[in-house]
C-alpha cells in the first residue's frame, strides 16, 4: 500500500459508510415500492440488482471496506491497487455523469428516495474522485487503462440484455429492448462506452496533473 493510500485510510472510511448507507436505503425504498405493486421479494431484490448506479456503489463500498479492513488479504490488495482505484474511480464518477446528463430530467424523487438519489449518484462518485486524487499521485498511467476498465460497463450492458430476455424489463429507457429495438440500443450503448473512455482519460489527466 502506497504513503497516498494510507492517507487517504480516513476518507475511504467515510466512502465505505456512505455507499453502504445508499444502497441499504435504496434496498429498503426498493423493496417496498416492489411489495406495494404485489411482487415477491425475490422479484424486488432482481430489479434492485439491475441498476448501474446500485451494482457500482456496492463495488465502491466492497472495494472500500476490504482495503481497510483486511488490506492483507488478496481482495484487500487488490482494490488498494492504483489501477483498481482507477477502475473504480471512473465507474462511480460515469454513474455521476450519466445520471446528471440523462436521468436527472426524467423523474423528481421526493423524501428518502431523493436522499436516496443524491447519495449514490452525487455524494459517493464526487468523494471517490477525491479519494482517487490522494491515493494516486504519481501512478504512471498507461493509455490502455481505460480500455480495460471499459469491461464493466461492457459486462454490465451484456448482463442487462440477458436479464432483460428473462425478465422481460430493462432497467433504463434507452437501453430498453422492448422499446427502442436491439440497433438503436447498441447505439447508444456504443455512446456510452465512448463517454466512459472520456471520462477515464479525463480523470487520467487529473491525476497526472494533480500528482
Amino acid at each position: 500500500m502506497s504513503a497516498s493510500t494510507v492517507r487517504a485510510r480516513p476518507l475511504a472510511a467515510l466512502i465505505a459508510v456512505v455507499a453502504w448507507s445508499g444502497v441499504a436505503l435504496q434496498l429498503y425504498l426498493s423493496l417496498r415500492l416492489t411489495d406495494a405493486m404485489g411482487m415477491s421479494a425475490v422479484q424486488g431484490l432482481a430489479i434492485y440488482l439491475g441498476y448501474f448506479t446500485v451494482l457500482t456503489n456496492m463495488l465502491v463500498g466492497v472495494a472500500m471496506t476490504l482495503s481497510l479492513v483486511v488490506p492483507s488479504s488478496a481482495w484487500g490488495r487488490f482494490f488498494a491497487q492504483p489501477v483498481a482505484v482507477g477502475w473504480i474511480t471512473a465507474s462511480i464518477a460515469f454513474v455521476g455523469m450519466a445520471y446528471f446528463v440523462l436521468l436527472r430530467h426524467v423523474w423528481n424523487p421526493q423524501g428518502l428516495q431523493r436522499l436516496a438519489d443524491v447519495v449514490m449518484h452525487y455524494v459517493v462518485p464526487m468523494l471517490a474522485v477525491i479519494y482517487s486524487v490522494i491515493a494516486l499521485k504519481h501512478v504512471p498511467w498507461r493509455w490502455t487503462a481505460p480500455l480495460w476498465w471499459s469491461l464493466y460497463p461492457v459486462g454490465y450492458f451484456v448482463y442487462v440484455l440477458v436479464r432483460g430476455v428473462f425478465m422481460g424489463r430493462y432497467p433504463y429507457h434507452f437501453i430498453d429492448v422492448s422499446q427502442l429495438g436491439y440497433a438503436l440500443v447498441l447505439r447508444n450503448a456504443v455512446m456510452l462506452w465512448a463517454a466512459f473512455l472520456g471520462l477515464s482519460y479525463v480523470l487520467m489527466l487529473l491525476w497526472r496533473r494533480l500528482g
